[in-house]
């Protein structure tokens, strides 16, 4: 009891400390106070204590139940361990317990998470694995596998499983249209999308706001800026309230089209709806003003977004970095580096290819390089991108033999070239007659013109 009690107010370590000595005690635990320890340490992601419980609760001969192993499965699902998962699975039936929809959901849910061809490929089959065991999947299954197809931009294999979904008999719901929306959205096609958000109201079904967000980001992309601001005055004509995610939408496509103003009076009109601006809608405002190459104004919203209690994220400053850059300032873009070391924020490979980028379209190779050392001692090796910047940089000045010894490098690292490195190749070295020695590893060069 004293276990159950931690657990429900929220003192996990000390119900896990009540199961640890317990033993040490002499008490055996039962299974109504075993469970909540698994489920409280699961939604904490702490998957080796919820390891070390379950296996200790065999060993202390507790016997499980089908909650319990639902609950390790969740656990070990959102730590992205989904082999050990599916073992879990034959736990359980070697337990007598048959896995029901819940568990496969679990799973299935685990899987498209973790995204990838190869990842729905296995969430598709432990579906057919349901089936084979005569578990019949329900509306969440269908749901999380159409949200995993349209993650995968795989819109067509997202419509295939909305169709059998109906085949079933099932009854697609808010959540299925949303994704299938979004997904719709994000990979072009638009008229599709809207489509389908007008069958959706044909069937009775109210849009909410991550319909309507997912329709604005639609219209957003296509720069239709006229349609998304329509269906973002509709929103509150039909009694919904915008969140972050819908102004920051619009405040991006506004910034992208250089529509500062708009910009700015939309974010000033979020403190209005009771919405405080987030990092993100300073990052789109910040993009703006660098594209606009009013880098002053960018650092003053910086400061202002300092000066209102939010930080500046790796993304904001390697916005800076690259509008410094590509107004010719590179020296003044390895400032905001420093800058960002002295903040403890991690650089990535974007921070360091952009201030490379910057000092090559300058020609200073050196100062480039210099980067390069730098970035490999901040343990980040270079990627395709890394060597397309230097690669096209040394051509820029005319050494072609040291661009060729990069490419070399590259290819002996296993980098596999890309389009661009392609596009470098031809461009600025076969289109002025050098031939790069690179004894037949882009033996099909030519052919990509």
């Amino acid at each position: 009891m004293l276990l159950l009690a931690y657990v429900r107010n929220l003192e996990l370590h000390c119900a896990y400390d009540a199961f640890t000595r317990a033993q040490d005690y002499g008490f055996k635990l039962s299974l109504t106070s075993c469970n909540p320890l698994l489920s409280a340490l699961a939604k904490e992601n702490k998957i080796g204590d919820v390891e070390y419980v379950y296996k200790e609760m065999i060993k202390r001969r507790i016997q499980p139940n089908l909650y319990t192993f639902n609950i390790l499965i969740n656990g070990l699902c959102r730590a992205g361990k989904l082999t050990k998962a599916e073992d879990v699975i034959e736990d359980m039936k070697a337990w007598g317990i048959s896995p029901n929809v819940v568990t496969y959901n679990t799973l299935v849910d685990g899987y498209c998470k973790r995204g990838s061809a190869g990842k729905m490929y296995k969430a598709e089959a432990i579906m057919k694995e349901m089936l084979a065991n005569k578990i019949y999947p329900n509306e969440v299954t269908f749901n999380t596998l159409i949200d995993g197809f349209c993650k995968d931009e795989n819109v067509l294999a997202a419509k295939k499983t909305f169709e059998e979904m109906q085949m079933q008999g099932l009854k697609p719901n808010v959540v299925t249209y949303n994704s299938l929306i979004n997904g719709l959205c994000n990979n072009d096609k638009l008229e599709e999308a809207v489509d389908l958000w007008d069958k959706m109201v044909d069937f009775g079904l109210k849009p909410n706001i991550v319909t309507y967000n997912a329709l604005i980001n639609g219209f957003c992309k296509k720069k239709m800026m006229k349609e998304a601001t329509k269906v973002f005055d509709d929103i509150t004509n039909q009694e919904l309230v915008p969140n972050a995610i819908t102004f920051n939408t619009m405040i991006d496509a506004y910034c992208k089209e250089g529509m500062m103003d708009e910009g700015f009076a939309l974010c000033n009109s979020m403190l209005d709806e009771g919405i405080w601006p987030i990092v993100s809608t300073y990052n789109c405002l910040i993009a703006g003003l660098c594209r606009k190459r009013d880098l002053r104004a960018a650092k003053e919203l910086l400061n202002e977004m300092e000066n209102k209690g939010l930080k500046a994220n790796v993304v904001t400053y390697n916005i800076l970095i690259d509008g410094s850059c590509k107004d010719g300032k590179s020296r003044n873009a390895e400032k905001l580096l420093n800058e960002m070391f002295n903040l403890g924020l991690k650089s990535n490979h974007v921070t360091y290819n952009t201030l490379m980028d910057g000092y090559c379209m300058e020609g200073k190779l050196k100062a480039a390089l210099n980067v390069r050392a730098r970035m490999e001692k901040e343990r980040k090796q270079p990627n395709v991108v890394t060597y397309n910047v230097l690669i096209k940089g040394y051509c820029k000045i005319g050494k072609l033999e040291a661009a060729n010894g990069l490419l070399n490098e590259m290819l002996e690292k296993g980098l596999n070239p890309n389009r661009t490195t392609y596009d470098i190749v031809r461009l600025e070295m076969l289109e002025k007659g050098f031939i790069p020695d690179i004894e037949g590893h882009l033996y099909n060069i030519s052919s990509m013109s």
